[in-house]
């Protein structure tokens, strides 16, 4: 019989609906039933492509036996993190403070009135490697409950005082921005860099775009501008080194960017069949993933790699990206333009058993063509991984010819093994798919489209804009209410939960980056309409920064302001990018004042820690630098809009008509003449305008 969660909307809330556990979902519901009962509260946080979460499900809350002593000592609530975002902040911060670590599924007993005072990840059903078994977890929680109650209480009380209390940190009394704080970031990402194999610290490895994308920014800054602007250079002077031969950070920095992006897309983090990022790697190498594919990471490593593209032309970056968006036309892309959360780890209970091969199966497939299959995608009979292979490019199309294949013609080869991904992909579409969770997040819509943008303007691709318009046009019709309101997500044609920071942040950012490939002024108006909301709703006196709930939610313990640029950006670092590029655009002196103070406000912390504040990192650096206010007015503006977004700017405003326009100071007093122009200003102030793209940027 199934319980409470039957009629939620989550896939993951779905997946837990025929438990034997009486699970209520998070709400008024459950807390009124914890109090009228006197029970502590067993709160259960995952998401749907949660391996672990699975795991602990088959192992325990599928068990009658163990759901009978859920229900008799407990109120249990499952939460799907990426539903309720808000939740899952505020309990994981208690279970990092209780234990120094986290992780899903997040399980954590609270009060009646919510207040966390025990919890860890994953439990065993018997005890293991210094785990305790559940059940001897959960008898131990009700006996304390039972027996200790005032106590138990009592360090509730404490914890939650120390998360509202906690609620500033990062936070300081700005002192300024100068250029020595850029060099402090580098050097500091530079430290615990792993030179060999690319990314930052140990294992388990994540991607962390935001660390290469300042990287990135960093080494333009500093090399030539011919290694920055690429009009009419398809291979710009990017200069090659030799390992130990470094001469200057700035060097460093463009090498360990592109090594980090090139070992990714190499590895077996990568799919290098279907496209497509895992969450992160277990080892060193990434090669072995954690299966599970995140819209969220697609979108940031997208976004990075137009950046690496934009500054190298390396066409290894406009090929991933390429890959990695038919990749999510295909499986991750509803038909009404939208982009769904996530697509599981498992298949048939096995963690990554859809994307894992055996030689004998190529061998059958391929044919002829197995050897070369094997050695492009370093696929043995032992297999590097538990007995079967994960797929990697060890060897570059080089080696293989030198290796003597398609008798070292370069076009048959690279028709060869398309022919072969071709027909793996086609055979492995057979296969028992992993799960989808099919709900749709405006926060994650938002980051994919600005991905979306991002590459047309990096490639030219034209197919990435008529996503990018498609998929914003079905979100302002889908999660926009009033004008200025926005719903959290959609699923099954209902969209529900007030709007949190990020889902504003990223959207407002989407609106502006959508804007600069198409000149539409209506995306700017909508931008400031929402930018409006955040101000009115999500904004106090006592801080520059926002709060991550509006000030009409109720239902959370601690109302919190989110600062780290974890797997995500943070939506006050965003904000601080929105505020800014807006407050230029509408002559708002307000907006650019409140960044400024924001960034100020965290710049230390992105000095010091730059590997947890990296979109804070890059504010900092577009305050030390400035901004370029690029205006493009006439009768050819796409085009030359087009030549310039083509090239590394990360720190600009872009305008671009076809006449100008009274409405916005940057195209007012710009007629049109017989020749489009162009005008690169700071503060309104303009240079004398140029016809040629090159001549604009030769100035910034």
């Amino acid at each position: 019989m199934p319980n409470r969660l039957a009629k939620e909307t989550s896939p993951y809330l779905l997946q837990h609906a025929h438990n034997p556990v009486d699970w209520y979902p998070w709400g008024d519901e459950a807390l009124k039933a914890a109090r009228k009962a006197e029970k502590p509260i067993l709160i259960s946080i995952g998401y749907a492509a949660c391996h672990w979460c699975h795991v602990m499900e088959r192992e325990s809350f599928e068990d009658p036996a163990v759901a009978a002593l859920m229900n008799e000592k407990f109120i249990n609530i499952k939460v799907d993190r990426e539903e309720r975002p808000d939740i899952d902040h505020i309990y994981m911060d208690a279970l990092t403070s209780m234990t120094g670590s986290g992780g899903w599924p997040l399980n954590l007993f609270l009060t009646p009135e919510g207040k966390p005072f025990y919890g860890g990840t994953y439990f065993p059903p018997a005890s293991y490697h210094n785990l305790p078994a559940w059940k001897d977890v959960l008898e131990g929680v009700s006996k304390a409950w039972t027996e200790r109650r005032e106590e138990v209480v009592n360090q509730a009380e404490n914890l939650t005082a120390h998360l509202i209390q906690a609620n500033r940190i990062g936070e300081e009394a700005g002192t300024g921005f100068h250029l020595d704080q850029l060099s402090q970031i580098a050097l500091a990402l530079l430290k615990n860099a792993d030179k060999k194999e690319g990314g930052f610290g140990r294992p388990p490895k994540f991607p962390q775009t935001f660390s290469i994308a300042y990287l990135l920014r960093y080494a333009a800054r500093y090399l030539d501008k011919q290694s920055r602007f690429n009009t009419g250079n398809p291979k710009p002077a990017i200069p090659v080194w030799k390992e130990g031969a470094m001469e200057t950070p700035a060097e460093e920095a463009l090498q360990h960017a592109l090594l980090s992006l090139d070992k990714m897309i190499a590895g077996g983090i990568y799919d290098q069949l279907g496209g497509g990022f895992s969450r992160y790697s277990t080892d060193n190498n990434w090669l072995v993933p954690h299966f599970e594919k995140m819209l969220y990471d697609q979108a940031l490593l997208i976004s990075v790699l137009a950046d690496a593209y934009q500054l190298t032309r390396k066409q290894l970056y406009a090929q991933t990206i390429r890959e990695t968006v038919e990749f999510l036309e295909r499986e991750m892309f509803s038909p009404e333009g939208s982009f769904y959360a996530a697509l599981d780890a498992d298949s048939e209970g096995e963690e990554g058993k859809f994307y894992v091969w055996e030689k004998g199966e190529m061998e059958e497939i391929l044919g002829k063509d197995a050897a070369l299959a094997c050695d492009w995608l370093s696929v043995s009979e032992e297999g590097n991984w538990e007995g079967i292979n994960i797929l990697t490019k060890s060897r570059r199309s080089s080696e293989l010819l030198e290796m003597g294949y398609c008798n070292g013609d370069a076009l048959i080869l690279s028709a060869t093994l398309e022919s072969i991904r071709s027909k793996l992909l086609e055979h492995r579409a057979k296969r028992i798919r992993p799960g989808l969770d099919d709900k749709q997040l405006v926060s994650w819509n938002a980051l994919m489209n600005t991905a979306l943008t991002k590459s047309y303007a990096a490639t030219g691709e034209s197919r990435y804009r008529q996503l990018a318009e498609r998929n914003m046009e079905w979100m302002l019709r889908v999660f926009l209410q009033s004008g200025d309101q926005l719903m959290h997500t959609y699923k099954s044609g209902k969209a529900q939960f007030p709007g949190f920071l990020d889902d504003y942040a990223y959207l407002v950012q989407a609106l502006i980056y959508l804007q600069e490939i198409t000149g539409r002024t209506e995306l700017l108006e909508q931008a400031k309409k929402l930018t409006e909301t955040i101000l009115r709703e999500f904004g106090s006196d006592d801080s520059p920064l926002f709060y991550y709930t509006n000030q009409f939610q109720t239902d959370v313990i601690v109302r919190k302001r989110e600062v780290y640029d974890g797997a995500q950006p943070s939506g006050n670092s965003v904000m601080a990018f929105n505020l800014r590029y807006l407050g230029i655009v509408f002559e708002r002196r307000d907006m650019v004042d409140r960044s400024e103070a924001m960034v100020a406000a965290m710049a230390g912390s992105a000095v010091r820690y730059p590997g947890s504040f990296g979109g804070w990192a890059m504010e900092l650096m577009g305050w030390v630098d400035g901004c370029a206010e690029i205006v493009v007015v006439g009768p050819d503006a796409e085009s030359r809009r087009m030549e310039i977004l083509a090239n590394f700017i990360p720190y600009k405003v872009l305008q671009s008509a076809t006449r100008e326009n009274e409405a916005y100071p940057l195209l007012r007093q710009k007629p049109s003449a017989p020749d489009t122009l162009i005008y690169l200003c700071q503060s309104y102030n303009c240079l004398r305008p140029e016809v040629a793209v090159d001549r604009i940027l030769d100035q910034i």
